[in-house]
C-alpha cells in the first residue's frame, strides 16, 4: 500500500505536463496555475477531515510548505513550457530526487544508505538519456536550445524548491495528517497566485479540451496526488517519497509519443527504462521497517 503512495502521484504528475500544455492553449502560465490550485483546494474542500485543526506551532511551517511545494514550483512549469516540451518538462522533472537527497543528506547531515545511492545514480543516468537527444537534435538544428534555457533554469528552480518540500512536509504530516497540512497550504498557494492569476482568466480562449485539461489537473494533480504524496512523506524518508518522480518521465513521454505526436528517440526510451529500474531500486521498505524508521 505504501508503494502506491509513490506509484499513482508518478502516474498522475506524469499527466500533469500534458494537461498544462493544453492549459496553456487557453490562458496564460499564471492563469493555468490560479485554475488548478483553486480547483485542487475545492476538492479537498469536500472532504471533511481536511479541515481538522493543525497544531499552532505548524502553522508557519504549513505557509512555508504553501510556497515551496505550490505556489513557487507550480508557477515556474507552465512559464517553463512556454519555452521547453511538455515532454522535456516531464523528463527533467525525474530529477527531483537526486535533489531530495542532497537537501535530506545535509539536512540530516548524514550521507544517503549505498541502496537509495544506487538507485538515484541509476534515475539520474536514466533522465540525462531522455533529455540528451532533445537538447542534442535542437542545438545541431536550430538555435532553439539558446530559447529553451529560460524553460531549463525555471524547471530546476522548482525542483530544488520541491525538494526542501519534501523535508518540510514529512513533520507536518506526522503530527497533523496530510489532508489538514496540504489543504491550508493550498489556501496560501492560492492566496498567492491569485494577483497574477486570476486576472489571467478575463482574457482565456476556453475550449472544452482545455477545460477538461485544467480540472483533472487541479483535482487529481493538485488535490489527490498532493495529498497521497504528502501522506508517503510521512511514512518515508524524503528521498524515497520523491521516487514518484522516476516515474514522471515515463508516463510524460508515453502521453507525448501518443497524445502530442512527439518524436522520441531510441536513446530516450533506453532511458526511461533505466528511470523505471532506478524506481525499482528506491522502492520504499516494508510498512514495519518504515514505521520503525518513523518512530526512530
Amino acid at each position: 500500500m505504501g508503494w502506491l503512495l509513490v506509484v499513482v502521484p508518478g502516474v498522475i504528475w506524469g499527466a500533469s505536463f500534458l494537461f498544462i500544455a493544453e492549459g496553456l492553449q487557453a490562458v496564460a502560465p499564471m492563469g493555468v496555475t490560479f485554475v488548478r490550485i483553486a480547483v485542487g483546494f475545492v476538492t479537498l474542500s469536500l472532504v471533511p477531515s481536511a479541515r481538522r485543526p493543525i497544531v499552532r506551532a505548524d502553522r508557519l511551517k504549513t505557509a512555508l510548505l504553501g510556497i515551496l511545494w505550490l505556489a513557487f514550483p507550480l508557477s515556474m512549469f507552465p512559464l517553463a513550457e512556454q519555452h521547453v516540451s511538455s515532454a522535456l518538462a516531464g523528463m527533467l522533472n525525474g530529477a527531483t530526487p537526486l535533489f531530495a537527497a542532497l537537501v535530506a543528506s545535509v539536512l540530516a547531515r548524514r550521507a544517503p544508505s549505498r541502496r537509495v545511492a544506487a538507485g538515484l545514480a541509476i534515475g539520474f543516468a536514466g533522465v540525462a538519456l531522455i533529455a540528451l537527444p532533445s537538447l542534442s537534435s535542437a542545438n545541431a538544428a536550430t538555435d532553439r536550445v539558446t530559447g529553451q534555457t529560460p524553460g531549463i533554469l525555471m524547471i530546476l528552480m522548482a525542483l530544488v524548491s520541491y525538494a526542501f518540500a519534501y523535508s518540510l512536509a514529512r513533520p507536518l504530516q506526522q503530527r497533523n495528517g496530510a489532508l489538514p497540512v496540504i489543504w491550508r497550504a493550498l489556501a496560501v498557494a492560492l492566496a498567492l497566485t491569485a494577483p497574477l492569476g486570476a486576472p489571467a482568466l478575463a482574457s482565456a480562449r476556453w475550449t472544452g479540451r482545455s477545460v477538461a485539461s485544467l480540472l483533472a489537473l487541479g483535482a487529481f494533480g493538485t488535490g489527490v496526488a498532493y495529498a497521497m504524496l504528502a501522506t508517503a512523506a510521512g511514512r518515508m524518508d524524503a528521498t524515497r517519497a520523491s521516487a514518484n518522480n522516476f516515474i514522471i518521465p515515463v508516463v510524460s513521454l508515453l502521453l507525448g509519443i501518443t497524445i502530442r505526436h512527439e518524436h522520441v528517440s531510441s536513446v530516450a526510451i533506453a532511458g526511461a527504462g533505466i528511470c523505471l529500474t532506478g524506481a525499482w531500486v528506491i522502492k520504499p521498505a516494508t510498512p514495519e521497517t518504515a514505521q520503525s524508521r518513523t518512530e526512530i
